[in-house]
């Protein structure tokens, strides 16, 4: 089902046919561009309430800026899709996060107006910084360059890198602060309070407006008039606020805060300040979710609800008659409070993730023992460390691929340290339609080459569990545990906890002709591939592995004695993963043995779903059966 346009939309191919629209008629594109979000993230899901919040902004910014030559960079790119439907793709925007779709973020080999491909968080300042100092380079000095970002994003701190740097420059570099108190979840800490004071002080709002009357008229009055409303501007600022302004101690000139829904004001403020030189800051105030109730009144839940009825706002939900495994993060989420109960020393921590890895659980239960830090991985995983030196023991929940932002941290602040901080690694392998910004591929390798680090992942929920308990006990040293998005195998999944052994697999059935190595849910696959040639009488071994690091040698030197042809599968990169370890084993023990490995191939997978992916990369249950039966019976299958 293709959605229809609106008039006005329907004729916009790109941001130079928007720019031959008079100005009178912003607002009805804006109602177009937003109703055509609605109607087709409601069918097709996606992200939702962040597109909503900047409509405005972006109808203003592609019929200001000559895009793509002035450079538009938007920051983590949830926000994005307004922008993607005005340039180019809107009669594919269905395909949306599908396989083989449109991405569901910036992406520069998609458009010419994807300058940057981004995903994460707090990167959109430095890029633009860095495409402005290029331009200034090649004396293109009349080339925008203009970064989009949130208040939630403004936390981290390679952020405050660029605005320091940026500061110092002479570029066309313009900031736009996108405010809307929220990231995922609520925005937390101190930059928060700072920001809500300068939306709040009415008297310097007040005065601000007086400022903008004066600066929307700086081509009329000429340089001597700009110089006053400059000093009228920071006079205002230092004064009136409770601290000075942020932003212009950075030296970056700081305007608004301004209504980021007001088509008119934006595109008059726009046009003024691209007139004035030098890095320059303004703060928009908007409504995560705006103009769709629902996604207003509960901008967490709207923030990517899935399909839903867009009249009365019914998400759907497919519905069992039995019951169904839960979501790996619901297990860590409900576990840490188990675990927190009988083990005051456990604390919780996450980055700006409370909901998605679902330590809101334990921040409800027990407030003073579980953390939001905010967008700050390398913060969380040195103030996991600080916790644990005093003898308590934090578990520090990121996204696999988050975790990549802190992997200096986890090296000398926690393994050089020997510190019990336990790494609980959420979407690890193919986090799905998020793409390859999110792809949790790379965790197995990177831990496993740290001194100290125990890597470990579980086949079940059960097995989560027990390896959370297991990393809770005293003295463990720097612990991880990966586990992918999405559902696992245990309807009933509340299990006795107990203690793993380290370093120790699982035979999850013995056979005589091939054996599978595993390490997480993937073995799962392989236990409906064993189950399917047991009917032909084809015996294979399979053997949950838990821990790429350390390996279990005694497990080890006896499938290599038993067997002459090994498959091992993860759902990680090949390039020093899990099979590359079982590899170093065999070599450095002197066993010549047939040795397959299935894993994420050294290539950029982009997104689809989970299945569609492992498909693509030959390790879904078909894939692994059509290796097993290669290498039996040496006859490729077609």
């Amino acid at each position: 089902m293709l959605i229809k346009p609106g008039k006005l939309l329907a004729t916009i191919n790109s941001p130079a046919d928007l720019r031959k629209l008079p100005a009178e008629q912003l607002l009805e594109v804006c109602q177009e561009l937003r109703q055509f979000i609605i109607d087709n993230v409601s069918i097709y899901g996606g992200h939702f309430g962040a597109s909503l919040g900047v409509v405005e902004l972006t109808v203003a910014l592609h019929y200001i800026f000559n895009t793509p030559y002035d450079q538009l960079v938007w920051d983590v790119g949830h926000q994005a899709y307004g922008h993607k439907i005005l340039t180019g793709r809107r009669d594919n925007f269905h395909t949306n996060r599908k396989y083989g779709g449109l991405s569901g973020f910036p992406k520069r080999k998609e458009s010419e107006y994807d300058t940057f491909g981004v995903g994460h968080s707090s990167t959109s300042i430095s890029a633009a910084l860095g495409m402005a100092v290029a331009s200034e380079y090649k004396h293109e000095t009349d080339r925008q360059h203009i970064a989009v970002i949130g208040d939630g994003a403004l936390t981290a701190g390679m952020a405050f890198e660029a605005l320091n740097h940026a500061g110092v420059t002479n570029t066309n570099l313009l900031v736009i602060l996108n405010d809307n108190c929220m990231s995922i979840d609520p925005n937390v800490g101190a930059l928060k309070e700072y920001l809500t004071d300068i939306t709040t002080s009415r008297t310097y709002n007040k005065l601000r407006d007086d400022v903008w009357n004066i600066l929307g008229k700086i081509s009329k009055f000429g340089p001597n008039a700009q110089a006053i409303a400059s000093k009228v501007e920071s006079g205002i600022k230092a004064t009136l606020l409770k601290q000075s302004n942020l932003f212009e101690s950075l030296k970056l000139r700081y305007f608004g805060p301004i209504d980021g829904h007001d088509i008119n004001h934006l595109t008059s403020v726009l046009h003024d300040l691209k007139d004035i030189p030098g890095p320059k800051l303004l703060h928009c105030l908007t409504v995560k979710g705006k103009g769709f109730a629902l996604a207003e009144k509960d901008q967490t839940k709207w923030h990517a609800p899935g399909t839903f009825d867009k009249i009365t706002g019914e998400i759907y939900k497919v519905h069992y008659d039995t019951p169904q495994p839960p979501k790996y993060q619901d297990v860590f989420g409900h576990t840490m409070v188990e675990l927190a109960e009988q083990n005051s020393k456990i604390m919780g921590v996450t980055p700006a993730m409370p909901s998605g890895c679902s330590l809101n659980i334990m921040m409800a239960a027990m407030p003073d023992r579980a953390f939001d830090v905010g967008i700050a991985e390398q913060h969380a995983v040195t103030f996991s460390a600080g916790l644990a030196t005093q003898g308590l023991i934090p578990f520090c929940n990121i996204y696999s691929s988050f975790m990549q932002r802190a992997y200096d941290q986890v090296i000398h602040d926690v393994a050089l340290q020997n510190l019990n901080v336990v790494f609980c690694l959420d979407r690890a392998g193919f986090a799905g339609a998020d793409g390859p910004t999110h792809h949790g591929s790379y965790d197995l390798a990177y831990m496993r080459c740290i001194p100290n680090m125990v890597v470990s992942s579980p086949m079940n929920e059960s097995e989560l569990r027990n390896l959370m308990y297991t990393a809770s006990q005293p003295d463990m040293g720097p612990f991880s545990i990966r586990y992918p998005r999405g559902e696992g195998v245990m309807p009933e999944w509340r299990t006795p906890l107990k203690k793993i052994a380290v370093g120790t697999g699982r035979t999850i059935q013995e056979g005589e002709e091939l054996a599978i190595l595993t390490i997480g849910p993937i073995g799962n696959y392989v236990v409906d591939v064993c189950r399917n040639l047991q009917k032909e009488n084809v015996k294979i071994g399979h053997y949950d592995m838990r821990f790429a690091k350390p390996l279990d040698d005694k497990l080890l030197h006896q499938i290599a004695q038993k067997y002459d042809k090994i498959i091992t599968i993860e759902d990680g990169c090949l390039q020093g993963g899990f099979g590359s370890a079982i590899l170093e084993f065999m070599a450095d023990n002197n066993y010549h043995l047939q040795v397959k490995r299935l894993g994420i191939p050294d290539a950029i997978i982009e997104h689809g779903s989970q299945l569609e992916l492992h498909r693509e990369c030959g390790f879904d249950p078909a894939g692994i059966e059509k290796t097993v039966r290669q290498i039996l019976f040496q006859a490729v299958t077609v």
